[in-house]
């Protein structure tokens, strides 16, 4: 189970005081979002601009890390630290090549290859992420979810992707991406599911019926003792 966001529900998002807090709730791991700030870092924060969130108004790449980590927006490498014994989901919110590489360059200067895992909507930066790092295991892009999704409704499921699994949304508008199916293709092909953002119960139960290999929660005081509960029987 990742806390989402380290926990959106709990604590303000996306701060070091969220992942401290999904991680002393018990979530396996963490998911977060990343982006550049004006000095080259790698700092967390979901959206383009700063308002919704902090005190500071434009977009994130105006402001330094350290001028930023005084509106509690972290970079990576602190959250890697603070963190350092789960797992990490790393959302990159640009998607360019360069970003991708410097991702990557901030996820080995802390020893973290290992244990991330980053996904993207854009391809452009994936690409970069894996020709970079071929270690580093990535999710599907959002036009590679769709390839997949497509060939598993013609039951022709993709068998070797360059990517290392999916973190989805149940649905998206009216379309379902999340089935049975779904999930079993994906194992099939070695693939890990990881289902975002699931916060109600009965919900969390079904998908993990259906096999779904992890929940990305804005409510780990929830999640983390359901998936205990189930472990016992």
């Amino acid at each position: 189970m990742f806390a989402h966001r380290g926990g959106a529900a709990l604590a303000p998002e996306n701060t070091l005081a969220a992942f401290h807090r999904g991680v002393e709730l018990g979530a396996d791991g963490i998911e977060l979002d990343v982006r550049s700030s004006r000095d080259g870092r790698v700092v967390v924060h979901h959206d383009q601009t700063l308002e919704r969130t902090t005190r500071l108004r434009g977009p994130v790449a105006a402001y330094t890390a350290a001028e930023l980590a005084l509106v509690h927006v972290p970079a990576l490498e602190d959250v890697l630290r603070l963190c350092r014994d789960v797992r990490v989901i790393v959302e990159a919110k640009e998607n360019e090549a360069a970003f991708g590489r410097l991702v990557v360059e901030t996820l080995r200067r802390a020893n973290a290859i290992d244990r991330a895992c980053v996904g993207a909507f854009g391809s452009s930066v994936l690409r970069a992420v894996r020709a970079e790092e071929p270690a580093l295991a990535t999710s599907a892009a959002r036009e590679e979810v769709r390839l997949a999704l497509y060939r598993s409704w013609l039951r022709w499921p993709v068998t070797r992707p360059a990517w290392s699994g999916y973190q989805i949304p149940e649905r998206s508008g009216p379309t379902r991406v999340v089935s049975r199916r779904f999930v079993a293709d994906a194992h099939r092909a070695g693939l890990g599911v990881q289902v975002w953002t699931v916060n109600d119960p009965a919900d969390a139960v079904r998908l993990l019926e259906w096999g779904v290999d992890a929940l990305i929660t804005d409510r780990p005081d929830l999640m983390v003792p359901l998936i205990e509960e189930r472990a016992k029987r």
